[in-house]
């Protein structure tokens, strides 16, 4: 039996053979989601009708919020979801409580403890990223300033996860960060308007000859959070000194990294982009703190080592 074959027989086991996963990796990580799953005891959830390994089942999932790793990171998310003035943000429901593969409850998981510990988010910012932070101020998620509010872009954008902070002269700054974990990049892109060129322009960080290409997939989301970041950074009224847009993904996920590849060439300046893997904030953040639940984070999303150990079970 083949390696791949092997992957696909262990994939059908668990309720993780899908066709939408058009690669290896994402077929793997359905696979690491569904095992977890299966390990924790909890029964496959539906999807369209059919058991899925990376759903888990409904209303538990909500009334439980078991696709959260510790008691903190629940809390955060309840004050997310139910607190009047978050009402606004955009929450993708049911997946937010029942599908393990999203990359939503991934965000809470891995940045929730880090908004209930300044300190620490402080030294891993610190360490991750070429900006002057003194002191990381608050951690939001699904953040913006003001969708379709024309000030900014003028749409719907919002990052995955945003942090202020205080420079060592008490001048304010920003990460906003794009995560993701089994994406392929292959959406449709979202319609272009003058106001993203604008604020394209405005930013000079863009080669001329690649606006055009920096309009489709799969660079179209990451162009337009950076652009979200520019139009911030750029707003006189929000007094930022510094920004920066970061986009996280995977280490193994050849989509994510090759469209970064693709992406930086598209750059005339990269003062305000910067990618970075799961892998690289895990060991910082395992660097800087004793506390489980960054383990557990890196074992549930990260381990890929698990399924490799699995292949081996399985005989011709």
């Amino acid at each position: 039996m083949l390696i791949n074959e092997k992957l696909d027989y262990l994939a059908k086991r668990y309720y993780a053979l899908e066709k939408s996963d058009i690669s290896q990796f994402q077929r793997k990580a359905r696979l690491l989601q569904s095992i977890w799953r299966e390990e924790k005891g909890y029964k496959p959830g539906l999807f369209r009708g059919r058991k899925t390994g990376n759903y888990l089942t409904m209303p538990l999932a909500k009334q439980t919020l078991s696709n959260y790793l510790t008691d903190n990171i629940k809390k955060v998310v309840r004050q997310e979801l139910y607190s009047s003035k978050e009402t606004k943000k955009l929450y993708g429901k049911p997946r937010i409580y029942n599908n393990l593969l999203s990359s939503q409850p991934l965000c809470f998981n891995l940045f929730a403890e880090l908004k209930l510990d300044l300190d620490l988010a402080t030294k891993v910012f610190r360490e991750l990223f070429p900006m002057q932070i003194a002191k990381v101020t608050t951690i939001e998620f699904e953040y913006s300033p003001g969708r379709r509010d024309i000030k900014y872009t003028g749409d719907r954008s919002a990052f995955d996860v945003y942090a202020e902070f205080l420079n060592s002269s008490g001048g304010k700054g920003f990460v906003g960060i794009e995560v993701k974990y089994h994406e392929n990049l292959q959406n449709k892109p979202a319609e272009i308007k003058e106001r993203h060129l604008e604020i394209a322009s405005e930013m000079n960080c863009f080669r001329k000859t690649a606006l055009d290409r920096l309009h489709q997939k799969p660079l179209e989301q990451i162009w337009r959070d950076h652009l979200l970041a520019g139009s911030i950074l750029h707003s006189q009224e929000d007094g930022f000194d510094s920004g920066l847009f970061v986009f996280l993904y995977p280490r193994d996920n050849f989509h994510c990294s090759d469209a970064v590849l693709e992406y930086e060439k598209c750059l005339s300046n990269s003062g305000t982009f910067r990618a970075c893997t799961l892998e690289d904030i895990a060991s910082v953040i395992k660097r800087n703190t004793d506390k489980i639940w960054i383990d557990e984070v890196i074992y549930r999303y990260l381990d890929f080592g698990k399924i490799t150990k699995h292949q081996g079970t399985i005989t011709d």
